[in-house]
């Protein structure tokens, strides 16, 4: 069995695994730290030896040994190190999948937005601490001690491992689903580095969603977010040119779009619109489905995405949901009513000097006629994101709208 394939598969299995040890012993600190060293021990052995006929049985016995080792070393546990160094990993563990009780757990609400997404690519997405930090272009000892304080502070609340009622449930699942979206994000425009996307990221955000969906697939928010990210995935490869420079949407080539993932996103938007209750992921997969359903950009009904993002208004009141009704009431009603609703912004401190509001200010005032504004704002934008690929872009805009030789740009 190669590499690879055993990766895929240890990523499937860590969380389950997790889920056994926890659910037996209740330390999830020290758990996570004894399944992540049993997964690097398959990883290793497993491509050379063979994958035993029972991984799961194999990564629960040894990950059980490294903890029961761990917990013999310290002497301030003695009692606990009697009554565990007793245990024995039953050959066939319970074949339940608890992995959203886990999602739950590393979603914890005292855990800040970073150590949430941090700890579920790791318990649950199976990363490594360094492939994590690869991905957030951080040190690897500065994502090991976000993920240890993360840890730390999920014992320190007590939390027990089971899925929460009422309605802390919902408050929770509203958590879990923003940390996948934010995994997701980050996987198809990387907030920093030389590539637009990391597909690693992206895949693990939407295998993760997959898993949720599955346990709860009544839940329209759930199946919304899913029908999300399918959606915009599938414009993926039609994003970037060969020399990995960003293709606005509407200029992609729209054959190049994955029509699979686009017929399923749009069934699960279907399922999501059908359900009681609207939510905001669900509006904006409507959205996702809208772009996706015109064969060319000309063809886009810019008339229910704008009627789309006034109902995203006012489920989920954001500047970036204004700013995108901005884009749409510009195709609608033309760039001048566009800058109009983008002058609203103006005094949100969420969005000043935000790349993504100069940008489409620039785009409208080209739209206009007013190169020399929109050239500044290209240039601003440009130095306002940390994204390669973007940058090269806006100032690929900027080249295209520059004022003759000698005559000052200033900004509106």
């Amino acid at each position: 069995m190669t590499t690879l394939v055993v990766e895929d598969l240890l990523r499937a299995l860590t969380p389950r695994v997790l889920t056994t040890l926890a659910r037996r012993y209740g330390q999830f600190e020290d758990c996570e730290d004894a399944v992540q060293e049993a997964v690097i021990a398959a990883a290793v052995q497993w491509p050379t030896e063979g994958v035993p006929d029972n991984p799961r049985g194999w990564l629960v016995t040894v990950a059980s040994r490294r903890l029961i080792d761990r917990i013999r070393s310290e002497h301030a546990r003695r009692e606990r190190e009697a009554a565990l160094a007793t245990e024995v990993a039953p050959a066939e563990p319970p074949d339940t999948d608890d992995t959203l009780v886990l999602l739950f757990l590393c979603c914890h609400p005292t855990l800040t937005p970073a150590s949430q997404t941090a700890l579920t690519l790791r318990a649950v997405g199976g990363l490594t601490t360094a492939e994590i930090a690869r991905a957030f272009l951080v040190p690897e000892a500065t994502m090991g001690a976000r993920i240890s304080r993360a840890k730390q502070r999920i014992r320190a609340a007590g939390s027990s491992f089971a899925l929460p009622r009422g309605a802390e449930l919902r408050e929770r699942l509203r958590v879990v689903l923003h940390v996948l979206y934010l995994i997701f994000n980050e996987g198809y425009t990387a907030s920093s580095g030389s590539r637009l996307h990391r597909p690693d990221l992206a895949h693990e955000a939407i295998r993760l969603t997959r898993m949720a969906h599955a346990q709860l697939p009544e839940d329209g928010e759930v199946t919304g977010l899913l029908a999300l990210m399918l959606l915009t995935h599938a414009r993926r490869d039609a994003r970037t040119t060969a020399a990995g420079d960003l293709v606005p949407l509407d200029e992609q080539d729209r054959t190049a779009w994955d029509r699979a993932l686009i017929d399923e996103g749009t069934a699960l938007v279907k399922a999501a619109l059908a359900g009681p209750a609207l939510g905001p992921y669900a509006v904006q997969a409507a959205i996702a489905a809208t772009h996706a359903d015109a064969a060319t950009a000309k063809e886009t009904d810019w008339a229910q995405v704008h009627a789309l993002y006034l109902i995203l208004e006012r489920v989920a009141p954001n500047p970036m949901v204004t700013l995108n009704r901005a884009i749409a009431l510009a195709e609608t009603e033309g760039p001048a009513a566009g800058l109009s609703l983008l002058a609203t912004l103006d005094g949100d401190d969420r969005m000043a000097g935000h790349h993504r509001l100069l940008s489409v200010r620039a785009h409208l005032l080209e739209r206009t006629g007013d190169t020399a504004g929109a050239y500044a704002h290209y240039r601003r934008a440009a130095k306002a994101t940390a994204s390669l690929a973007e940058q090269r872009y806006l100032e690929l805009r900027a080249g295209r709208v520059r004022p003759p030789r000698g005559h000052q740009a200033g900004v509106s």
